[in-house]
């Protein structure tokens, strides 16, 4: 598959790529011998999962002028994502990582060599050459402004251009609190970021870790009365809660999860939910389903051991969902 060289994307995405090295056996990281290559990138599976599905979607980051950067273009445009705005940085290298294997759905332990990585030198600048006229929907996360000053103005940018275009956004906090000077500067910062989206996607802990509340009521009325629509707050194997105004009306329930026979690698579940609340309601569909899509493409994500592996297409979704008894 080729990048969309004519048509201007729909969707936005932006942040940091980087090459993931994936233990093939289990144990401690000093201990392992073999290692597979993936792509690793919260953003980065929100666009591909969005990709799958028929959207056209751009993707603005930099990389190094480096043989990881080589394969994340590759990667990326072999998904069918727009690499337009993917820029090449001579001066700083591409991030890496490197992921244990993990047994009985823990969380596996992650070890990063991201530090002055190109996308961390990303800038508002870079956006230049964005038509944000032509967008429908911008997603951003926590992460990119994490890694920088500079990224952090970018996220800013970002969000306040394509509200003056009128296109929707949608924000996971998706917190990384070690990439942080401090836990107040983290609140304060993705709270402000929270206020300039529309759709706000929360876990319940993060929810209740940046706003000070303990129910994912209290916490989704927080970010309402900041200005978002509808606060979409993952409640992980219970589910997911939902508290809004779309459709004219306001509205609060909670959707359950769906049953998974076994948890094989819980990162990337997030992003797979994202990808289900985010598609259905540019679908056009309402906020229970987009509730229950995206907790259909998250209980896939946790059932594999790569990141964004099981995000379906859109013939694969239709088949998942015909199976799902009606609301």
């Amino acid at each position: 598959m080729t990048t969309h060289t004519s048509a201007h994307p729909e969707i936005l995405t932006f942040g940091e790529a980087m090459t993931m090295f994936a233990a093939e056996a289990p144990g401690a990281l000093a201990e392992v011998a073999h290692f597979q290559r993936r792509l690793a990138g919260a953003d980065t599976n929100v666009a591909i999962g969005l990709t799958r599905l028929g959207f056209r979607v751009g993707w603005l980051s930099r990389v190094g002028a480096d043989s990881f950067g080589t394969y994340i273009r590759q990667t990326l445009e072999a998904e069918g994502l727009d690499c337009r705005h993917l820029q090449i940085d001579p001066a700083h290298p591409t991030g890496l990582l490197f992921k244990e294997r993990a047994l009985g759905g823990a969380d596996p332990r992650v070890e990063y060599f991201r530090r002055g990585s190109a996308a961390s030198h990303l800038a508002p600048a870079d956006a230049a050459d964005v038509d944000f006229s032509a967008l429908r929907h911008v997603h951003a996360t926590g992460i990119p402004p994490a890694l920088s000053a500079s990224v952090r103005e970018l996220s800013r940018h970002m969000l306040e251009q394509a509200r003056a275009a009128g296109a929707s956004i949608s924000f996971d906090p998706n917190l990384r609190p070690s990439l942080w000077p401090s836990e107040a500067e983290m609140r304060d910062t993705l709270n402000a970021l929270a206020a300039k989206s529309d759709w706000v996607l929360p876990g319940l802990a993060e929810g209740r870790l940046l706003t000070g509340r303990i129910t994912p009521e209290a916490v989704a009325d927080f970010y309402l009365e900041h200005g978002a629509k509808a606060v979409i707050i993952k409640l992980g194997p219970e589910g997911s809660y939902y508290r809004g105004t779309l459709g004219g009306r306001e509205e609060s329930f909670t959707v359950p999860g769906m049953p998974v026979a076994e948890v094989v690698d819980t990162v990337g579940a997030g992003d797979g939910f994202a990808v289900g609340v985010v598609s259905a309601l540019l679908d056009g569909r309402s906020p229970r389903e987009a509730l229950r899509r995206g907790n259909l493409v998250g209980s896939l994500a946790v059932q594999v051991v790569g990141d964004m592996e099981s995000l379906p297409s859109r013939e694969r979704l239709a088949i998942l969902e015909a199976e799902l008894p009606t609301l």
